[in-house]
């Protein structure tokens, strides 16, 4: 009897051991799991791209990157023909906030700043100054990337108001 008293309580101790070891396991596990569904850091910095526009001077475009992707941004200046279904109004003042990718194939559309267009080199196409396609194979304009406004600064990746009625006006 002795000996299977022993047994039994051996038995009992190595399966206590074995649970408590496969629990930690598994908490170890679940935690390793997490941390590989989290996105990293330059991942979220990645999805955020901030463009102070105040030293932006009327007529200036400049190319920024967001998201592995250009964007043109234009200050109009006087004269300069505007679109309310498509421009941007920063404290009275309006900017063409493209995507510089054509809507045909995929190409990066040349800033002609003496036509006031954009043109696509590889098949001709066409875009007015507030990206609209005017000429050529692409069927659509310029793609407007999701954007807020911060006083004078261009929030791209973030969905604001004024993002939110272009969209609508679409």
């Amino acid at each position: 009897m002795e000996y299977n008293a022993k047994r039994r309580g051996f038995i009992k101790g190595a399966g206590a051991a074995f649970g408590v070891a496969a629990a930690v396991g598994g908490v170890v596990a679940l935690y390793g799991m997490k941390r590989t569904w989290d996105p990293l850091p330059s991942v979220v910095a990645a999805g955020v791209t901030e463009v102070d526009l105040s030293e932006l001077r009327a007529g200036e475009l400049i190319r920024v990157v967001f998201r592995k992707k250009p964007v043109y941004i234009l200050k109009k200046g006087e004269g300069t023909p505007t679109n309310e279904k498509r421009d941007i109004i920063i404290n009275g003042e309006a900017y063409t906030v493209v995507v510089a990718i054509c809507t045909h194939l995929g190409c990066i559309p040349a800033w002609n700043s003496n036509t006031q267009q954009f043109k696509c080199a590889c098949h001709g196409g066409e875009f007015d100054v507030s990206g609209v396609n005017t000429f050529g194979p692409p069927k659509r304009p310029l793609d407007i990337p999701p954007f807020r406004i911060d006083g004078a600064r261009l929030v791209l990746g973030e969905e604001g108001e004024e993002y939110k009625r272009l969209a609508s006006l679409d």
